[in-house]
């Protein structure tokens, strides 16, 4: 019989890493994670963390103003960028170390190194020149900002990776993106004071939600005083010097920035990694391509999270990573279900959804009743905020089985994550109408809305 090294060795500690190295090694087996940045990953080093702390930094901007009509005064409210970046620092750095505790505490060994395969069962170290075996590996690798290097100048603009880390605030900034990560630091460059302009080559942000979640939010964009130029894209970036950019579009327009910046998509992190060296098949994206059981074409070796471009979400790796430790590790084998995962785009006020949207509901289970209401919240008329709230139930009309919950306005991504129970659940608009108001919230006109659209 041979002899491994390792029962699992997991390559990256990020989310799902971290998660299925943790569970393999509660449940007895010898574990080894590798990690050539820092342990915690995309989430929580430079994605989802740091750029839930700059929401709430930006956050404030308005809040200060908003104040005045509740009888507050703020005039000498100031912005320190090296301040929020210092604490953001630092904060990250403790959520790090929580991650290695824990790992260690449950008997799992951190490398920190580079790791590549050799051959179906070998991982090389780089960093420490060594080769290790492995029962069982796990691909958790992630992905990476991906840019557009046909444009002339592209290496002019940063991405997501660097925007955590300026040396300085930009006065004006130009994201290129239509996404999560673009409309989400447009409202955070906004919030802080910055002259945004936002460029996305399609007619409408956020594609993938409910097109009525994209025109609120496109709204909120208006309100926010960020400039959306849709339909068209770059076409070439010039260093004007003294740190100043001047981006050429397609449509002829020109518009000048302290900072580009690129989110215009992700890839996943494969290259490199020594993949086809162990025979394992990817995408023409170069995903690792996995079964629903996280499995490749190579039995033993398997792949969770951004990697394999299934659902680009941090929950969902967890979850994928929770199920593979489950299946080879506990003699329980877990799928995971994809069917009706809770969103969120923490634009200002947030945008969140669960389930199906209207296009995809009235296409997959044919008629469906839609719910809609859109209202000045009740904080506004004091505030004098812009901001309005959109609420929409798609239902489908045979069964009354409330099928999709869009929603755009304060308390969004809350209200949404407690709404995915019911929606898993498969609970009725009946079920929604007989549930008793909360008064006086913006959540109950969930329970309110009688009129079909």
């Amino acid at each position: 019989m041979t002899t491994y090294d390792y029962d699992l060795f997991t390559i990256g500690a990020g989310s799902g890493g971290v998660r299925a190295a943790r569970l393999a090694a509660s449940y007895g087996a010898r574990v080894a994670v590798a990690e050539e940045f820092r342990v915690g990953g995309t989430c929580v080093i430079r994605g989802c963390v740091p750029k839930k702390l700059f929401v709430y930094a930006s956050e404030f901007g308005h809040a200060f103003a908003e104040a005045r009509g509740y009888g507050w005064t703020a005039d000498n409210a100031r912005f320190d960028w090296k301040t929020l970046v210092a604490n953001k620092d630092a904060e990250i750095a403790r959520l790090s170390g929580l991650y290695v505790k824990n790992l260690k505490a449950a008997g799992a060994e951190i490398i920190d190194s580079r790791a590549e395969l050799e051959g179906p069962h070998a991982i090389r170290l780089v960093k420490e020149n060594r080769t290790v075996t492995a029962a069982k590996i796990l691909v958790a690798t992630g992905g990476h900002p991906w840019t557009d290097d046909a444009i002339p100048g592209h290496q002019l603009g940063v991405t997501s990776n660097e925007a955590f880390h300026l040396d300085e605030f930009p006065r004006r900034v130009v994201i290129a993106g239509g996404g999560y990560i673009a409309v989400e630091f447009a409202f955070i460059f906004a919030g802080l004071g910055a002259e945004v302009t936002l460029v996305y080559r399609r007619d409408r942000v956020l594609r993938e939600f409910d097109a009525d979640i994209s025109a609120a939010v496109q709204r909120e964009i208006e309100n926010a005083g960020i400039r959306l130029v849709i339909n068209t894209v770059f076409t070439s970036i010039e260093d004007l010097g003294g740190g100043r950019r001047r981006v050429n579009l397609k449509n002829g327009e020109a518009v000048e920035a302290d900072l580009v910046f690129w989110a215009v998509g992700r890839k996943p992190n494969t290259a490199g990694l020594g993949l086809d060296r162990a025979g394992v098949a990817l995408d023409g994206e170069g995903a690792v391509i996995v079964d629903e059981f996280s499995r490749t074409n190579v039995a033993h070796i398997f792949a969770v999270g951004d990697v394999t471009n299934r659902v680009a979400l941090t929950p969902v790796a967890i979850r994928e990573g929770a199920a593979f430790a489950e299946t080879e590790f506990n003699k329980n084998p877990v799928k995971v279900d994809y069917t009706y995962i809770p969103k969120a785009v923490f634009a200002q006020p947030p945008a969140a959804s669960v389930g199906y949207s209207e296009a995809d509901a009235r296409e997959k289970c044919g008629a469906v009743d839609i719910y809609k209401t859109d209202f000045r919240p009740m904080k506004a008329t004091l505030s004098g905020g812009k901001a309005r709230t959109m609420m929409k139930l798609v239902v489908e009309s045979k069964s009354d089985r409330v099928l999709g919950v869009h929603i755009v306005g304060e308390g969004a991504a809350e209200m949404i994550q407690c709404l995915a129970v019911a929606v898993k659940a498969g609970l009725t608009k009946r079920d929604f109408d007989d549930t008793m108001a909360l008064h006086p919230t913006s959540a109950e006109e969930l329970v309110l809305m009688r009129g079909k659209v």
